[in-house]
Parts: structure tokens; sequence; C-alpha cells
């Protein structure tokens, strides 16, 4: 068994992301000693996978890609001196203010005085839903199509690193590395993420054959709309859902119940995506959460707290917060 090696410090923060990054930057320019710890290879949470544009517009006056926006906010990180433990798991976070980080490295038990909760959301998956049929491949959320389709295994390595690609455009070089996930594409849901992987398909050569929303009216901000499902033309059908799934051991085609007529339609398809919307992933702290919420020493931040519509303002709130911690340690 590997020996347990003690760490310390003022802030820890999990979770690597925007929100994370900023709060560990915010605190450690501030003078605080803080250690981040993230599952992933690399910084910068799903940002690496986002490679359109539309990040940073409030907070750094620029549209910049999302790969671009990482760069900018890892080399603030860098610059701030805090620590980086990553492929790093954190155990569940204990009232005397300790966790277990486990790694290739080993094990660390690790102790602080304050802790910020930066781990993002959890996508709601097909099967939150009363759905019938078979299970078969060919189902992905949103991120999770996102990110094979962006990303691929051949470009984690880089951001193993710490860094981002630079200077590509939405149709830039990490095309390269994707993988087809299908040709002809239902997606369920459509909010922002739904929206944007719509049109990074239909770039990518391929057929949505219909975005099917549950409400009589798009979800998302007006700009993804616009930018996404009107200029490329994206069938939208509202007042509908997916009942029932065709096909094994790949799906073949989904039933749609159209709910102000009552009537069903099967579609064909070898591909559904699912943007069913986010939920703030605080597990890891649950147990400490009483009728008053959680300890005063621990911090929800960005998505954690709740689901924002840009990442700007999880920056933003990320650096108050953290320069606000580096505060209270002195107290």
């Amino acid at each position: 068994m590997s020996h347990i090696r003690e760490l310390r410090t003022d802030i820890l923060v999990i979770g690597g992301g925007a929100a994370g990054l900023a709060a560990a930057t915010g605190a450690a320019s501030s003078g605080a000693s803080v250690l981040l710890a993230d599952e992933r290879p690399y910084l910068g949470g799903i940002l690496p996978q986002c490679i359109h544009k539309g990040f940073g517009r409030g907070f750094y006056g620029e549209d910049l890609t999302g790969p671009e926006y990482c760069e900018r906010e890892i080399e603030r990180f860098k610059k701030s001196g805090a620590a980086c433990l990553l492929r790093s798991h954190v155990s569940e976070i204990q009232e005397d203010r300790t966790v277990f980080i486990t790694n290739p490295e080993g094990v660390f038990h690790c102790s602080f005085r304050q802790c910020v909760l930066a781990t993002g959301c959890r996508e709601q998956n097909l099967y939150s839903l009363p759905v019938s049929g078979t299970r078969p491949a060919g189902i992905f959320t949103a991120g999770e199509a996102q990110e094979m389709m962006n990303l691929g295994r051949c470009n984690l390595s880089h951001y193993e690193q710490g860094h981002a690609e630079q200077g590509h455009s939405e149709q830039g070089r990490y095309n390269q590395g994707h993988y087809d996930i299908g040709s002809r594409v239902v997606i369920l849901g459509s909010g922002d993420i739904g929206q944007i992987v719509a049109r990074r398909l239909i770039l990518n050569g391929r057929r949505v054959v219909a975005m099917v929303e549950i409400k009589d009216h798009l979800g998302g901000i007006l700009r993804n709309q616009r930018e996404c499902v009107r200029r490329y033309n994206i069938p939208v059908v509202l007042r509908s859902t997916v009942t029932k799934v065709h096909g094994f051991p790949k799906i073949t085609g989904v039933t749609l119940r159209h709910l102000d007529l009552g009537t069903e339609e099967m579609i064909p398809c070898d591909t559904l995506i699912t943007a069913l919307g986010l939920l703030p992933e605080t597990s890891i702290a649950d147990q400490l959460r009483s009728e008053k919420g959680f300890p005063e020493w621990l911090h929800l931040c960005g998505n954690s707290d709740h689901v924002h519509e840009i990442v700007d303002s999880v920056t933003t709130e990320g650096y108050e917060l953290g320069r606000m911690l580096t505060k209270n340690i002195w107290i």
C-alpha cells in the first residue's frame, strides 16, 4: 500500500474548470496557500471541448473560443502560485476539514481552512425520462457528444500539460481527431449545448433530423438560437418528446409523441443526443448539508452553486470568492 502523505493548505479548491481556476487564482494572488485538485488530466473543465466562439465578451471584451478563454485562465492560474493536482480523485469532504486525494502518485491526506467546491454540473440522461424500448449504442448526452466530436483522445495529452491550443477557428484543428458519432441525429432538448452540438454536427457534414423540445418554444439564449438553429435551418419539433427507442445493438430510430395532437411518429436515426438540462454536482459534500445549508467554511462556486448562462459570470464570481476567502483566513 502506498504511504499516505500529509498536505496542508489554506484553501482547497475541488474542480479545475472556469470556476475553480478563477477561485484558486483569486485566492493565491491575494497571498493564501491554495491547492486545486481535479479528476481530469488537464485544466479547464469543459472549456477545451467548446471550440466555438462566444466566450470572454463580458470578462475580456473579446469574442474567444473556449480553448482561447481556457488558455488565458490557465496562464493567470500559473502566475498566481497556486498548486495543482490533476488526475486526482477527492473523497467525501469531512467535518474536520480534511479529504483524501488519490492519484497516480499516491494517496494524500489534505487538511484545509476553507474549501471551494467547483465541481460544475452533471447532465440529465435519457433514462431519467419514462422511455421504453431497447438500450442500444448511439445515445449520448450533449456534453459527451461535444467532447467526442471536438477533442477525441488525440488532443488530451496537450491539455495534460495545462496548455490550450491557440488561434483555432470554429472549424480548426480540433476536428482532425474527432469521433464520428453518427450521420442522422435526433437531439432531444433545445438548451444551449444542444443547439451548439447541432451546429457542430452540421459543420461536420452530418444531418440533424430533428431537435425535439417538450415546451412550446426553444430553450437557450437568443444568440445561440440565432447563430445555431436559425442560421443552419435545424428542424425543430415543439411540444413533443421521445417515448421509445428502437434498434439493437445500434439505435435505428425513436418514437416521438406529439403532445398537442396526442399522436406518435417513428423517426429513423442512428444517433440520439439528449440536452435535457444540468444539475449542480455537490455529491462530494452532501453529507455535510443541514437545514441551515453547508458549513461556513465550505463554498459553492460556479455551476455547482447554480447553472450560469455564460462563463464570464462564473469567472467573475470565482475571482471575487477567492479574494474574499483570503481575507477571511486572516481573521
